[in-house]
């Protein structure tokens, strides 16, 4: 959390809501472990990682929607041999779930 904290408390300074996007569980060969936090301005900001850049994108659309209607959300991300890889997933073969919560202080 302290490496996103600059970010989001200037974000918060200039009175932008925020989402907060947490790797809660990681199975098989995940890029990130719990723990992992990616925060997302309401301008489509950016600090932090939750995969390494290969499912930011599909994080940061459900972060804009938790900003939006404040409904959190569980969202998971692995690759099954039945998915390809043009889907949105973890091609290192491993399974994460995050979380996307809005931040409220």
């Amino acid at each position: 959390m302290r490496d996103i904290l600059p970010d989001v408390e200037k974000w918060r300074s200039r009175g932008e809501r925020v989402a907060i996007a947490t790797v809660v569980r990681a199975y098989g060969s995940a890029p990130r472990r719990p723990g992992a936090k990616l925060a997302v301005s309401e301008k489509g900001e950016m600090a932090g990682s939750v995969s390494g850049g290969c499912v930011e994108p599909a994080v940061v659309e459900s972060a804009m929607e938790v900003i939006k209607d404040g409904r959190p959300q569980m969202l998971e991300f692995g690759i099954t041999e039945e998915e390809n890889i043009e889907q949105i997933g973890l091609a290192c073969g491993g399974t994460i779930h995050v979380f996307v919560e809005k931040l409220d202080w």
